[in-house]
C-alpha cells in the first residue's frame, strides 16, 4: 500500500464499527491491551466524542477504509497536568511496517504543539520474553519516534495466563517555562490541519 494514497482525518462517531473491528485483534489476540472484552461499537463512539471535546482522534483511510488511527487522552484529570497527554495508536493488522503509524503520529505530534502540549507519554505492555501475544515492537517503534522509558512496572497485567510488564514512555515536544499558555482544544485547531 502507498502511504500517499491514504487520507487522514478526524474521527467522527459514524467511524466506531471500523475502528473496533481494527481493535478487535488486538483484544482477543495480543497482550498489547490489557483489556480482556472488545467493548460494544457505541463505546467507540462514545470513546471518539469525549477525546474529540479536548484532544486529536485521527483516523487513516485507504479507499475509504479505515486501516489505522491514532489518539490522545488526558494523562491525569488534575488541571496541573494538562500540557501532558498520553498517546494511543492502532493499525490494521495487515497495515504495520509501512509507515503509516510513523505518519499518524507525527501529524498527531504537530497538532498537539499547536495545541500548546509539551508532554507525550505512551503506556506500553512489555515482555522479558516475546511469546505468540506479545513481543517489544511497540516499544521499539516509540523509540525510533524519540520516546524514552521512563518507568518500568513488573508483571503489572495479567492475560493468556500469563503476567505482563508495562513501561511508561515519554516525549517532550516543547520547552517548559513560567507563565505557560493555557492548553487550546483540538476543535480551535483543527481548521489549520485540514480536519
Amino acid at each position: 500500500m502507498l502511504l500517499n494514497n491514504i487520507t487522514i482525518r478526524a474521527a467522527t462517531e459514524a467511524d466506531a464499527a471500523q475502528i473496533k473491528e481494527i481493535y478487535t485483534p488486538y483484544v482477543k489476540d495480543t497482550a498489547i491491551t490489557f483489556e480482556y472484552d472488545v467493548p460494544p461499537v457505541e463505546e467507540f463512539a462514545a470513546r471518539i466524542t469525549r477525546v474529540l471535546k479536548r484532544y486529536p482522534y485521527l483516523v487513516a483511510e485507504h479507499e475509504g477504509q479505515i486501516i489505522g488511527y491514532v489518539y490522545t487522552s488526558a494523562f491525569r484529570p488534575r488541571v496541573a497536568y494538562d500540557w501532558a497527554v498520553e498517546t494511543s495508536i492502532y493499525l490494521r493488522q495487515d497495515c504495520r511496517g509501512e509507515g503509516l503509524g510513523k505518519k499518524l503520529y507525527l501529524l498527531l505530534e504537530e497538532i498537539l504543539k499547536k495545541q500548546q502540549i509539551l508532554n507525550l507519554y505512551a503506556c506500553v505492555a512489555y515482555t522479558e520474553k516475546d511469546d505468540p501475544h506479545l513481543n517489544n515492537a511497540s516499544v521499539a517503534f516509540h523509540e525510533r519516534l524519540g520516546y524514552k522509558v521512563i518507568g518500568h512496572f513488573t508483571k503489572c497485567g495479567y492475560k493468556y495466563n500469563t503476567w505482563y510488564d508495562m513501561v511508561w514512555m515519554e516525549k517532550l515536544i516543547g520547552k517548559h517555562h513560567d507563565n505557560i499558555k493555557m492548553v487550546i482544544p483540538f476543535a480551535e485547531v483543527r481548521a489549520e490541519f485540514g480536519l
